[in-house]
């Protein structure tokens, strides 16, 4: 297997994503969907986060080998992209979700200086716009975002548009194709299950209405 196919099967199995076609999730965002991610228990099972940090460091190496510094976004980028600038010898900050609200209101833990090559590291990507605004915080803060990168990501059209807004070039360990056809493959769902995956990924604000209205 690639590390890609392993990621995604270390996530299904550590219930870090939950596939339910028939009994759709409600996002915070009160959008309906047929997958859950709660990346942040990854941090548990050390050979799923070795697995993961190692998959990172190489997307970088990779497409961003220009980077100087990882940024982790808050809080699930965090402890990823410590074993990522650890495991690339690399300076780490973080970015806050919001500005403190004391001393010197900063969104930039560590040292960030002017015009440094950054890349981001998040855990998951839907629509791009947290981690957007991470990306938005660091280029305030002087540095150069020359990417993103992830451990998994829906593959939604908006995130597309949104990156492609944004000037900014964002890769993940693992994504929805590959984690979808692997529970497929594996007997986790059935064809009109994975049928039904592909519909919301494809449409995923119309899938919502329509589950909406049942």
């Amino acid at each position: 297997m690639t590390n890609s196919e392993i990621v995604a099967e270390s996530l299904l199995k550590i219930n870090a994503v939950t596939l339910s076609p028939n009994k759709p999730f409600t996002w915070a965002s009160g959008m309906k969907a047929p997958i859950y991610t709660d990346n942040r228990i990854t941090i548990s099972y050390p050979a799923v986060r070795k697995a993961i940090y190692t998959g990172l460091a190489q997307l970088i190496r990779d497409h961003f080998p220009e980077a100087e510094v990882v940024a982790g976004t808050a809080t699930a980028g965090i402890p990823h992209a410590a074993w990522v600038a650890q495991q690339l010898k690399l300076p780490l900050i973080y970015v806050r979700k919001q500005p403190k609200d004391h001393g010197r209101g900063k969104m930039i833990e560590g040292i960030l200086e002017p015009d440094q090559q950054v890349v981001v590291v998040d855990d998951l990507i839907s629509t791009g716009g947290s981690v957007l605004k991470a990306v938005k915080a660091v280029r305030e803060a002087g540095g150069n975002v020359v990417g993103v990168v992830s451990i998994f990501t829906y593959q939604l059209p908006a995130a597309d548009t949104n990156f492609g807004a944004a000037g900014i070039k964002y890769y993940s360990v693992t994504n929805y194709t590959e984690l979808i056809n692997l529970a497929m493959k594996q007997h986790q769902i059935s064809s009109a299950d994975l049928e039904v995956l592909k519909q919301w990924r494809d449409s995923p604000l119309l899938w919502s209405k329509e589950q909406a209205g049942k």
